[in-house]
């Protein structure tokens, strides 16, 4: 904090806004740690109500990265990932910035969980760690504890994404037991438990997929192959099943990012592009289709975080 001992100018104390202890806004996404060359555990944060570059929130308590995450009105919460694999499962208030507390364990300790939520349950869908993993773990974000089994996933995978609307939550895409691209999504009803149901298709195969989502339409963005990144954003309407549709293209090829929505705008953060590390921000208007344009940029370039935010499709 700085010091503002015989300092009185009110413009003066403005320019320390990322240090002034107000309400944060209501429109926050969180990046929980990343990697470039080292695993590290920033937590970037933005302002989805407003383009412009991502502050500091605070660290997790361990660096990590290919961990999954979601959130509810009130909380950010990340599971799973490396080093490891890990099974902790850790938690931030938005409202405070400050360092990740720790809010239990994961049934099995895994890589690449997807997280999707409504703003009471959160799910960690598929994973890896010896093997790969159909495994649906479930927690009351609201309540710190371990996490209960949900059900299975149609198949064993991870790279896959997932997203939420107050209802459902559907995974698509990721790298199967048979080591290929998929192009399947399923989906649960969040408020109940069981295994997942077909819902359709993306219209290409891929791992490392971002996702985002209003109250009624969900966004799959970007991803790879073994030879290719893509540049893809594919839309559907959660309540109903059926394939994705085009919805445009981001501003470049890229894999391994991460994306939070509010439930008017989705962003695809960070990730590798042809070139390597990237620290870019992309967005979209979820309610429309085209191709994405500038948000600002993370602190630094970095890939395989986890994200949440408190304004998603998921939360009501």
């Amino acid at each position: 904090m700085p010091n503002f001992n015989g300092v009185w100018s009110l413009t003066t104390q403005f320019q320390y806004v990322s240090d002034w202890p107000i309400p944060f806004p209501t429109n926050i996404g969180v990046f929980f740690g990343s990697y470039v060359s080292e695993v590290n555990a920033t937590i970037n944060f933005i302002n989805l109500a407003s383009a412009g570059n991502a502050k500091s929130f605070g660290n997790l308590t361990t660096a990590k990265r290919n961990n999954g995450g979601f959130g509810s009105t009130t909380r950010g919460v990340t599971g799973g990932g490396y080093t490891g694999p890990t099974n902790v499962i850790e938690f931030i208030t938005f409202a405070t910035k400050s360092d990740t507390s720790d809010f239990g364990d994961l049934s099995v300790a895994r890589g690449y969980p997807a997280g999707s939520s409504n703003n009471t349950r959160g799910l960690f869908s598929g994973g890896y760690a010896s093997n790969y993993s159909d495994v649906i773990d479930y927690v009351t974000i609201a309540s710190e504890g371990n996490a209960t089994d949900f059900g299975n996933l149609t198949i064993g995978r991870y790279g896959q994404g997932s997203l939420a609307s107050p209802t459902r939550s559907v995974t698509g895409g990721g790298v199967d037991s048979n080591n290929q691209r998929s192009n399947v999504m399923d989906y649960v009803t969040i408020s109940s438990t069981g295994n997942a149901t077909d819902f359709g298709d993306l219209v290409a195969a891929r791992e490392y997929i971002v996702t985002g989502a209003s109250e009624t339409r969900g966004l799959f963005m970007g991803g790879s192959s073994s030879t290719t990144y893509y540049d893809n954003i594919e839309y559907i309407t959660i309540g109903s099943t059926g394939n994705t549709t085009d919805f445009g293209d981001l501003s470049s090829a890229k894999t391994i990012g991460a994306g939070c929505s509010s439930n008017t705008i989705a962003v695809y953060a960070g990730g590798t592009e042809s070139g390597g590390y990237i620290n870019t921000i992309d967005q979209v208007t979820i309610a429309s289709t085209g191709n994405a344009t500038d948000f600002g940029d993370l602190l630094a370039a970095g890939g395989q975080m986890s994200s949440a935010s408190n304004c998603h499709g998921g939360v009501q």
